[in-house]
């Protein structure tokens, strides 16, 4: 009786499961640690020095580098929850959190750069003084943490296909940018004596990091609308599958992606009736994997006189018989 119950139990855990929906992230996760860690420590060094030397321009890389601490930590909390196992509440696991991360990250770096351009106004009709010496020691400092991390960041991408990696690292060649911006800053006002660079430099930047949070902002916005990823054509799968013997039509097909590398297709097929469905569908999940890398399918045989269809099933009715 016990023994009946454990192996019920056992069985039940399994009821939800059909693929490992879980993705193990080891370089990313030691990358996103390291960089956080230097963005932090960096971020304080850059507040103080911005108050400090009175800068638009280390200041806003300052606010630019807060957001980076948050987006990272929302980034490491994402690769945590994505080695977690699906259940019977979150039967796709909890992988999406990595594109909703991704999402914030790209919005808060448009924020921050509409913040940016709003000082950057207000400075350019009321100049401030700043400490340039102080203002360059502290940019240059920046300047060689941020290609530190830009580098570690693009050796991750190419290791681990992460879009959370990819909002991390746009995050930072706006730092990049940020702190040469500052150093040319400081030099033409050095040379000049003209703060008015300050606030520019700072609007350009503000530019770059805009565009970056907008290309992630349209990179999540698509897969949380769970749009046909761009690197698959829909009406050449389409045509494939019809290809397969015995598959006479091919509609409420859907393709989409649950998070980076990991997508899931459904669709419905008419078939003779002088085939095996069995055989019929394991015929395209042979197709789909092997030719378009897609594991996580979904395929539903109907008959149109079963099924009902309406008009578009009365075309077929004819080719079953």
């Amino acid at each position: 009786m016990i023994s009946s119950r454990r192996e019920k139990k056992k069985m039940k855990s399994y009821d939800f499961h059909h693929l490992a929906h879980v993705k193990e992230q080891h370089e990313s996760k030691k990358t996103l640690w390291i960089t956080l860690i230097l963005t932090l420590f960096f971020t304080l060094v850059e507040v103080v020095g911005g108050i400090a030397a009175n800068s638009l321009a280390l200041l806003s890389d300052s606010a630019h580098m807060m957001s980076d601490v948050l987006a990272l930590g929302l980034s490491i909390t994402a690769i945590y929850l994505a080695t977690r196992n699906s259940n019977k509440k979150y039967t796709f696991g909890f992988l999406r959190f990595e594109i909703l991360a991704s999402f914030l990250n790209g919005l808060a770096l448009a924020v921050i750069a509409i913040g940016i351009f709003v000082e950057g106004i207000k400075r350019i009709i009321t100049p401030r003084e700043v400490d340039l010496q102080l203002m360059l020691i502290v940019a240059s400092i920046g300047l060689l943490v941020n290609i530190i991390l830009t580098i570690v960041l693009i050796r991750s991408t190419r290791l681990e296909n992460n879009l959370n990696i990819k909002s991390a690292l746009w995050h930072f060649i706006g730092d990049l940018l940020n702190s040469v911006g500052v150093i040319i800053s400081a030099i033409l006002i050095y040379y000049t004596n003209f703060t008015i660079f300050d606030p520019i430099i700072s609007i350009i930047i503000g530019g770059v990091i805009f565009l970056g949070g907008a290309k992630i902002i349209r990179e999540s916005y698509f897969i949380l609308m769970e749009s046909v990823p761009e690197n698959f054509d829909l009406d050449a799968i389409r045509q494939e599958i019809g290809t397969v013997n015995g598959v006479k039509d091919i509609h409420e097909m859907h393709l989409w992606t649950i998070t980076t590398d990991h997508y899931s297709l459904t669709a419905h097929v008419f078939i003779c009736n002088d085939v095996e469905p069995f055989k019929v569908v394991s015929e395209i999940n042979n197709l789909l994997k092997e030719k378009y890398g897609l594991e996580h399918t979904t395929i539903q045989i109907e008959h149109p006189a079963i099924n009902e269809h309406g008009q578009y099933g009365q075309g077929f009715l004819c080719e079953q018989h």
